[in-house]
């Protein structure tokens, strides 16, 4: 019984002990990876904003505008390619004390669902627009591999790629995270058919009227969990203007600095968690616990099976003899045994026999 048990410790172990690398090095590779289908609000707040209002023809400063992002995974998109996850975003800017939108932003990213680099399918575009190609990052970092240094992400404004560069360590909403920080240089983003008097572009009141094209720049910065590649915290710093064509006017028609809202900092933290562990049981816990568990089955199903096999076997019952009782034949010639006859003393027969040492 004792050696039976000790195999199955053996089995069990051994097959604990193979698992542990399969689950770090495979399983691990199928599990981490962005979901398909994915749901996700984050909120963005900027104070003392200033808009441009068409209606009036003038800056609206002291503003708070509110950009509401959504967004949601398309599980149908990618063709039956399960290695990419199609995510459409759209994003609502308003203006907090009235709820009047001021602006209304949308596009979608396909992308490599283990390594989050863009790919240019699945109808991929950016306001409808399905001739852009992005290439580098778009809406997350490497997956669960985020390093101190820069990354190439795109942006979608200006719909160009342009380098997420490495700026330290700070703690967000509890949590030590990397900051990166991307340049976005002034880029003219639509040609527009219009002309603004030449005053309001600072050109002075006797101006002639100029045509105008609308510009954008930008910082944009993101602290992110390197353990997942979320990003918990966003700050965009934009500014958009219109501009004559020799360059030596233009209009502010929005300067803000939107912050992602503390409440969505602690949801986005504590998503980045839950996600963390999940990695950490998948890539550290469970390959440990099982390679630690089935070496020291291993070792006492051996221990015990090594043991049984020394065992002194117990001394084998004592036969019973001819006569029935125990511990070998009984004294006395055995049943159906012809006794040997000897000779008459004198005979010829007894002299030839030799005599037996201690008779007389």
């Amino acid at each position: 019984m004792r050696r039976s048990l000790g195999l199955v410790l053996v089995v069990v172990g051994a097959f604990l002990t193979t698992l542990a690398p399969m689950i770090r090095f495979y399983v691990a590779g199928q599990v981490i990876q962005a979901p398909l289908n994915r749901y996700e609000r984050v909120r963005l707040e900027a104070s003392n904003a200033s808009v441009f209002d068409m209606a009036s023809l003038k800056v609206r400063k002291g503003m708070t505008l509110v950009a509401d992002s959504t967004i949601r995974g398309d599980v149908k998109a990618n063709g039956g390619n399960e290695r990419i996850a199609v995510w459409d975003s759209s994003t609502s800017i308003t203006d907090k004390s009235t709820g009047k939108q001021i602006d209304l932003q949308a596009f979608r990213m396909a992308f490599d669902r283990r390594t989050a680099q863009l790919v240019n399918c699945c109808a991929a575009n950016v306001g409808g627009d399905v001739n852009v190609k992005m290439f580098g990052y778009g809406l997350l970092f490497p997956i669960a591999d985020v390093h101190k240094r820069d990354y190439p992400f795109y942006d979608t404004t200006t719909r160009r790629t342009l380098p997420m560069k490495y700026s330290g360590e700070e703690d967000v909403a509890g949590m030590s995270t990397y900051k990166f920080v991307q340049q976005v240089p002034l880029a003219k983003v639509e040609s527009m058919d219009v002309k603004l008097p030449g005053d309001m572009l600072g050109l002075g009141k006797n101006s002639v009227p100029q045509r105008v094209d609308r510009y954008f720049e930008a910082v944009n910065t993101q602290w992110v969990d390197p353990r997942t590649g979320i990003p918990v915290k966003q700050e965009q710093k934009i500014t958009s203007s219109l501009r004559n064509r020799d360059g030596t006017g233009r209009l502010i028609v929005a300067d803000a600095d939107l912050v992602t809202i503390p409440e969505d900092q602690k949801h986005l933290a504590d998503l980045s968690n839950t996600s963390a562990m999940e990695i950490a049981w998948t890539r550290i816990y469970g390959p440990v616990l099982a390679l630690v568990v089935g070496l020291g089955l291993l070792g006492t199903g051996s221990a015990i099976t090594l043991l049984s096999s020394r065992r002194v076997p117990p001394p084998p019952p004592a036969p019973r003899g001819p006569d029935g009782r125990f511990g070998g034949l009984a004294a006395g010639t055995p049943p159906n045994t012809r006794r040997r006859a000897h000779p008459p003393a004198g005979s010829a027969r007894a002299r030839r026999q030799p005599r037996r040492l201690g008779r007389t």
